[in-house]
């Protein structure tokens, strides 16, 4: 596995990095520490998380658990990331990017994790009712402490994210060292002002969804509707948000298409659809999961050959609808 620079940073993580969203909800904790091994065993060292996983379930911080109870031990081997920003209580101060519940958040997450820092700590929304410059504020406090040793951000736009850089800038603060938008062949948006503002900026990139929720492994028809156990069938805000982006005819459509060109190119569709986001020269680290461990093998020989120029040009030919900030409308 290779390990590359976070952005301008000296912090090297691995080429990929092991999402754990479905840890504790699609994954009970036996499925949830098999999949951990082998991500391990394929050289995955940079694991992410967020202190409102398992999205879906009533447990808040069962994902961070689980994580902490596999890495007790073997805590150095690994670059740990997690996020901040989500609803945590009932109490109106319990959500959002303020100096409270940043404070509390963080202490949760290493209580949680069984650790004393958190490598990367990230914003996981934006916040409009909270300045940008009392959470930078915070987050440079953290960092100051020793308790974060660096900062990111993820589902903010472009400009929120270059109104940070500056904020930092001017006031001496610990800036974002990375970003995590959401990408995909089904999903290229991100190509038009985030992943360009990155590179310029130096920002590493840790894009998620790079199988679309599942839609690249190609398992799911508009006819016989979604494969059990999945982000579209696991009910409530989940389902409805991963509908909302990937169920539709044109993603479809788009997807047998795929089909065909990795067939084509002797490769599976997942492995193709994450060495594409590979391929981009912007891009850090994809962020992969599973809900068993057998199907990160297909995802992790993604970083064994580069993504071949004219496979690259015809893939981005092929999904170039998606790229427009219009086209779903």
């Amino acid at each position: 596995m290779e390990h590359v620079r976070l952005g301008r940073t000296g912090l090297k993580v691995s080429r990929l990095c092991l999402g754990t969203m479905t840890f504790g909800v699609q994954c009970d904790r036996p499925a949830s520490f098999a999949i951990m091994d082998r991500a391990s065993e394929g050289g995955v060292t940079f694991f992410d998380t967020a202190g409102v996983y398992p999205i879906g379930s009533d447990e808040d911080g069962l994902t961070e658990e689980i994580i902490g109870e596999w890495m007790e031990g073997k805590r150095g081997r690994f670059i740990v990331a997690t996020k901040c920003s989500g609803r945590t209580s009932g109490q109106p101060w319990d959500t959002g990017n303020s100096r409270k519940h940043i404070m509390d958040a963080v202490e949760a997450s290493l209580r949680r994790l069984r650790t004393d820092y958190i490598d990367l700590y990230q914003m996981h929304q934006d916040d409009a009712e909270t300045p940008l410059e009392e959470t930078l504020r915070t987050m440079d406090d953290l960092v100051r402490a020793g308790t974060v040793r660096y900062i990111g951000c993820s589902n903010l736009l472009a400009y929120r994210i270059a109104r940070a850089l500056g904020i930092s800038a001017a006031q001496g603060l610990a800036r974002f060292d990375s970003v995590q938008p959401r990408y995909n062949l089904l999903f290229r948006e991100t190509e038009r002002e985030i992943l360009p503002l990155c590179k310029e900026e130096g920002i590493g990139v840790i894009p998620y969804n790079p199988l679309a929720g599942g839609m690249l492994t190609g398992k799911h028809s508009p006819l016989a509707g979604p494969a059990a156990g999945t982000r579209f069938t696991l009910g409530g805000s989940v389902s409805t948000i991963y509908g909302e982006r990937y169920w539709h005819e044109q993603q479809f459509a788009a997807v047998e298409r795929l089909k065909g060109i990795a067939a084509e190119a002797g490769m599976t569709l997942p492995r193709m659809a994450v060495s594409w986001v590979l391929a981009n020269p912007a891009i850090t680290a994809p962020i992969i999961g599973a809900s068993r461990a057998e199907q990160l093998d297909e995802t992790l020989r993604a970083v064994e050959t580069p993504l071949p120029a004219d496979l690259k040009a015809r893939l981005d030919a092929e999904t170039a609808e998606f790229r427009r900030g219009d086209a779903l409308r």
